[in-house]
């Protein structure tokens, strides 16, 4: 999607990944390799004049070295590397008085048993979870054998009202712009987006607190680039979930919804030009497309024809050659003046669009 929004800057794109189907296989110069490997970033990245990433499981060690070397690195290394560590999030938050959900660093399944007073919590992987991976709910001491063995920490588990995300820009000039603030609805099992819509439903006293703080981050990070900042609402109060320095899923409404793109915004942001409007032209919203449970092999779409003749609606398939069950395997996005259309035809599509093989 990054690539698509740069064809209209006729920009020229160079793509590293492990993946010999990548999606984007055919859309750019591509190069198969692993994005944490030190040599293989440093000869990839040799050949470029930007980098920039789409997810922080890279090798920042080599980052820092091309950085050196005179190449724009957005975002830089050391934010990635910091973003890459859960518990050093949680201490960054802390440090620079972001609110956030009480904490306390564990080591082990043993460290997370000798602190179960601390519970109900979230125990949440250092390093490494994704997509809902990584975490995992402790409500008693009972639910102490799912901890995790390795470095985390546990969070208080939090009763919110609701789950938001807002994207902030913060440019190579220095200039900084927010969209506003989106809803997520999570899926009940997978731990990941089902659904969100745009604008959430929220006060504009919370929206503009949500706006503040995502702006308080990405400055206090000086962070170029886009940055999606999940929250917590809890009563008339605000607490930061996790960060991610990169388009998010909670940004591909945009690409319809607004006036500009995140992935627009992103490349706004690393080749230091202006950065664009943010106001939404239609209320939207965004449904991932995850492969049906039982099913894993060539993909299969059973229902597009019927989420193509529906007013508003805009299929992304991302092109990945093998569904599993509940990996993202694209989004639809949909555009109504009628919020409550919006929700209608968002109920349509999860019940109407299936991945399977």
């Amino acid at each position: 999607m990054l690539i698509q929004s740069g064809m209209d800057l006729n920009l020229n794109f160079h793509v590293l990944d492990p993946d010999a189907q990548a999606p984007c296989c055919k859309m750019a110069n591509f190069t198969i390799g692993k994005l944490t490997d030190f040599e293989t970033v440093m000869r990839f990245g040799s050949a470029c004049d930007t980098i920039t990433i789409e997810i922080e499981n890279v090798n920042t060690a080599a980052l820092k070295e091309l950085q050196r070397m005179g190449k724009q690195v957005y975002p830089q290394p050391e934010v990635i590397e910091l973003i890459q560590n859960k518990r050093r999030q949680k201490e960054f938050y802390k440090v620079h008085q972001v609110p956030t959900a009480e904490f306390v660093l564990t080591e082990n399944r043993a460290d997370v048993l000798s602190k179960k007073d601390f519970l109900p919590a979230v125990n949440k992987l250092g390093r490494e979870g994704y997509d809902g991976r990584g975490v995992q709910i402790l409500k008693s001491e009972s639910d102490i054998e799912k901890a995790f063995d390795a470095p985390g920490f546990l969070e208080k588990l939090i009763p919110f009202n609701k789950e938001i995300s807002v994207i902030v820009a913060r440019s190579a000039t220095g200039e900084t712009k927010t969209f506003p603030p989106v809803e997520m609805v999570f899926h009940p099992e997978q731990n990941l987006v089902e659904y969100l819509f745009s604008p959430a439903a929220v006060s504009p006293t919370i929206a503009t607190m949500a706006k503040d703080i995502a702006v308080q981050i990405i400055e206090t990070l000086g962070m170029v680039g886009i940055l999606a900042v999940e929250m917590f609402v809890v009563g008339d109060k605000i607490l930061v979930n996790e960060i991610a320095p990169r388009p998010h899923n909670s940004g591909h409404q945009t690409i319809e919804g607004n006036i500009t793109s995140q992935y627009s915004q992103h490349l706004r942001c690393i080749l230091g030009l202006p950065l664009g409007d943010t106001s939404i032209i239609l209320p939207s919203a965004m449904v991932n497309l995850l492969g049906e449970p039982g099913f894993s092999g060539p993909a299969r779409y059973e229902g597009i024809e019927q989420v193509l003749a529906l007013s508003g609606a805009h299929p992304h398939l991302y092109g990945k050659a093998v569904t599993k069950p509940f990996r993202k395997m694209g989004h639809v996005t949909i555009v109504d003046h009628d919020h409550n259309r919006l929700m209608e035809k968002v109920k349509f599509v999860k019940q109407t669009l299936k991945v399977k093989a």
